[in-house]
């Protein structure tokens, strides 16, 4: 099982020359790189490979001889998150990628040699060691470290492991230890069983203050001078607050949900879409909804517990859990209304969350959280011999095997 913790690491400032050159040299060869795939595209209609592009390091070494400063393989991992930064793109999953800049997070990728001795980070190029806080304890193999500066000036290490276990098998759905939740602005998560849990609005509230700094940002004229400085890092830190709160509450309620619910039932949103209504866009993307469900889902996933999820065009809102009648006549204004065919008063938010869990449950062999014995093989490969070893011992049948 892969498994990545994040750590706040203090170097010197003789190591902060040292990464920031780190993060200089990977940026400009991520920039070059995707300078020449979009060049070649169109002047050739071709497609270049992010290997044939670091087949080129070594000549470029020659030309710029501050790359030899730097961890070699730090320099070809700039051309391998090129390389799924394409492949995310033409699966649809995230945006065409864009150039780096100096003034957004910072980050650079350590693939092999790095280790922990005596609360010192080992990496290549910093073999004295950067000083490093574990605050959780992990188990496991090290596969990789990313070293990552936040805009206000923090630095932290990313640390992926494999623990060489499998994620254990889902738990049976059942009625009696099943939660829906509607998310919701006004509140942010109504149960199913009435409890509604209110919106912080973490945003919202420091709203003044950064409209304040931003202010003043705005009518410095010389851009470059060192009050201007501060002052870019005055919101960045306050960006950071607010993002620090949101995680918090957001982790706090997903752990809360996935330990005492073995089903959990929500409604698939399309956030991409919903933040096009200007009139919402600032509350939704201050709510952390799709954060909030890519929680539930990992976090489903390591204890063994359901996330069912229901279709966005399902009637969950406008539909009586009562009786199933449909009141088309509903509109957003609407936060209470009577079933004209049983006569049931229904609170709109928890109707909804009573439909999808009245849905999902009829449902309940769909699962958007997958065991390991129903992936597909290209994702059961990562897993290895051992997974396997460990299956068959537990009588578990892998899709496709004979």
């Amino acid at each position: 099982m892969l498994r990545g913790n994040k750590y706040r690491i203090y170097p010197t400032p003789e190591q902060v020359l040292k990464l920031e050159q780190h993060f200089g040299c990977t940026r400009l060869l991520f920039n070059m790189g995707l300078e020449i795939r979009n060049s070649a595209y169109r002047s050739l209609q071709k497609s270049v490979s992010g290997m044939t592009i670091s087949n080129e390091l070594k000549h470029l070494k020659k030309d710029f001889p501050f790359f030899k400063e730097v961890n070699s393989q730090s320099l070809q991992a700039a051309f391998t998150n090129l390389d799924t930064s394409f492949n995310n793109f033409f699966k649809g999953l995230t945006g065409f990628p864009r150039f780096k800049r100096k003034q957004d997070k910072q980050s650079f990728a350590v693939p092999q040699n790095g280790f922990l001795e005596e609360g010192m980070l080992n990496i290549p190029k910093f073999r004295e060691g950067i000083k490093i806080v574990i605050h959780r304890k992990f188990k496991g193999i090290i596969k990789g470290i990313t070293i990552s500066k936040t805009p206000s000036g923090k630095y932290f290490a990313a640390i992926l492991t494999d623990s060489g276990n499998v994620f254990p098998i889902k738990r049976p759905v059942d009625a009696n230890t099943s939660i829906a939740g509607d998310l919701g602005l006004s509140s942010f998560f109504i149960k199913s069983d009435g409890e509604k849990i209110d919106n912080p609005r973490f945003l919202r509230q420091s709203l003044v203050h950064l409209a304040w700094l931003q202010r003043q940002l705005r009518f410095k004229k010389d851009k470059s001078s060192n009050r201007c400085k501060r002052l870019y890092k005055r919101v960045a830190k306050l960006h950071e607050i607010i993002a620090n709160q949101r995680k918090d509450f957001l982790h706090k309620l997903s752990a809360d949900l996935v330990k005492n619910h073995d089903t959990i039932c929500i409604e698939t949103l399309k956030v991409k879409n919903m933040i096009k209504n200007h009139k919402l866009a600032l509350s939704i993307a201050d709510a952390g909804w799709g954060m909030f469900v890519n929680m539930l889902e990992y976090k489903c996933l390591w204890q063994g517990k359901n996330l069912l999820k229901l279709d966005t065009f399902e009637a969950s809102s406008k539909e009586c859990h009562c009786c199933e009648h449909k009141n088309e006549e509903l509109t957003l204004a609407d936060r209470e209304w009577t079933c004209a065919n049983c006569g049931a008063h229904h609170d709109r938010d928890i109707n909804a969350a009573k439909v999808i869990l009245k849905k999902c449950l009829l449902r309940g062999t769909e699962r958007t959280c997958q065991d390991i014995e129903v992936l597909p093989l290209s994702k059961r490969k990562r897993f290895g011999k051992r997974a396997v070893e460990m299956l068959k011992v537990q009588n578990i049948a892998l899709p496709g095997a004979s």
